[in-house]
């Protein structure tokens, strides 16, 4: 298999045993998989340059860090690299933004293994994606609007509580709560 033909493929996320299970599913599919626990360790094994990532998967929460953050970084690294972003914390902000910051695709997890291999290839929106029937329910407002006004202070809780006036363990444990449905 010559290098452009690899597919090498960074797993970052923090969930040891989820992992392992998406390395043997992806290993399945032909990927070469180097799992990484923190943005640390992926931008090592990165700055050593002995693989030729093309692909990434990224959790949008990593521990206490951004998987934000990591796509950006990883971007650096790996300017052609085709990222998708994982989360049990979806919100249209972080959407928006792993876009923006050069993501292909954002799935919710539980996500299903030939989901995330297709996401790899979305090179366009998709027309035909289904409308909500409802709109958002006032407890997933609240929750895109704290996902937002985070977002505005670089992902600062003090200053985001400051400008939400509110205090600061409140928006933490608000934060670490699963976002409700629609």
């Amino acid at each position: 298999m010559k290098e452009s033909d690899a597919k090498n493929l960074l797993l970052l996320d923090d969930d040891e045993s989820f992992c392992d299970v998406l390395v043997r599913a992806l290993s399945r599919h032909q990927f070469n998989v180097t799992a990484c626990h923190c943005i640390e360790t992926a931008c090592a094994v990165l700055n050593k340059n002995e693989i030729k990532f093309n692909y990434a998967i990224v959790d949008l929460r990593i521990g206490q860090e951004s998987g934000l953050e990591a796509v950006s970084k990883i971007i650096k690294f790996e300017p052609d690299i085709k990222i998708v972003i994982l989360t049990g914390y979806a919100s249209i902000v972080t959407a928006v933004e792993a876009i923006k910051l050069g993501a292909k695709h954002y799935l919710t997890k539980p996500a299903d293994i030939n989901d995330i291999i297709d996401g790899f290839g979305k090179e366009e929106g998709d027309i035909e994606t289904q409308l909500a029937n409802n709109p958002m329910s006032i407890k997933r407002l609240e929750w895109e609007h704290l996902q937002k006004v985070l977002q505005e202070h670089d992902g600062n809780i003090s200053a985001a509580a400051r400008a939400l006036d509110m205090h600061r363990r409140t928006l933490q444990r608000k934060l670490q709560k699963r976002p409700v449905k629609h």
